[in-house]
């Protein structure tokens, strides 16, 4: 049994494969991101799907693809923390821009970009993936991610620059105390999650002018400081994107896109779905 891992800090998707490629079976779990969870934290996560603890034992290859896993420290004990679980597969632990460009490009060159939770960018030639920036993660990087808008949405409430209408709304649909803030942010385990989940208010206000810029000004950073740093590669490569975010805010992207000079590829919303045919592809290689 294979099993194929996309996961954010959010959410961690899990497809088990038989040995020919057939689904066996889904789960989901939390985010699984090593770089701001325990190892205990990510065991007890693994544990949240009954058929990964029923079918632990029958995986021979484990493939994970994960935030956080870009550095070697929180990988490695990830990786060690999955050979132990499933005890008889081999696994494989790489950083989710890896995942993103499968789902995207398979083996062909491209920009792939990552808007969902966090963000980030990468260049494959193919073969191998580059990147021109280490992510820092959600303090002090991530623009145009799901974090990333949802610490916008909740300064500007909070500073009161976001349209009445919608602070009316934006209060109602979340709990806009300050104390439930700080005690989410600075006490509770996946902040970067807890800002995330604010985001989800763009969705359902794509319309609104406030909300088009909010959406642009993001861009517009992640276009500077990720995209452009590919400047020769965007000449002769398309942009791709992958992620909820990216998949929401596809006008906006392509707005942005026309502004800075590249074009825009596919938009992905849900990569673990292009992971999968992608090792299928490669069973029957």
């Amino acid at each position: 049994m294979i099993l194929l891992t996309d996961s954010g800090s959010t959410k961690c998707d899990w497809i088990a494969l038989s040995d020919d490629g057939e689904q066996l079976f889904k789960a989901r779990t939390r985010g699984m991101n090593p770089a701001i969870l325990s190892v205990e934290d990510l065991q007890q996560r693994l544990e949240e799907s009954e058929d990964l603890v029923k079918n632990r034992d029958k995986a021979t290859k484990v493939y994970f693809y994960g935030a956080g896993c870009g550095t070697e420290k929180p990988r490695m004990a990830l990786q060690a923390l999955l050979t132990t679980y499933f005890k008889n597969a081999d696994v494989v632990v790489k950083e989710d821009t890896a995942a993103a460009v499968y789902a995207a490009v398979g083996d062909e060159p491209g920009v792939v970009c990552i808007l969902g939770t966090g963000s980030n960018c990468c260049y494959s030639d193919g073969k191998k993936l580059h990147q021109k920036v280490v992510s820092l993660g959600y303090t002090l990087m991530d623009e145009a991610s799901g974090n990333w808008y949802g610490k916008e949405l909740i300064r500007d409430y909070y500073f009161k620059n976001m349209p009445e209408n919608l602070r009316k709304e934006f209060s109602a649909a979340y709990d806009m105390s300050d104390d439930h803030i700080k005690y989410n942010l600075y006490k509770q385990p996946n902040p970067n999650a807890f800002l995330a989940g604010h985001a989800e208010f763009i969705f359902q206000h794509l319309d609104e002018r406030y909300i088009k810029k909010l959406l642009r000004r993001g861009l517009r950073k992640f276009s500077r400081n990720m995209i452009l740093q590919f400047h020769e590669e965007i000449k002769s490569c398309e942009v791709h994107f992958v992620g909820s975010i990216a998949h929401f805010a596809k006008s906006r992207i392509q707005q942005v896109a026309e502004e800075f000079d590249y074009e825009v590829g596919n938009i992905v919303r849900r990569p673990i779905d292009g992971l999968v045919e992608y090792h299928r592809s490669k069973l029957n290689a």
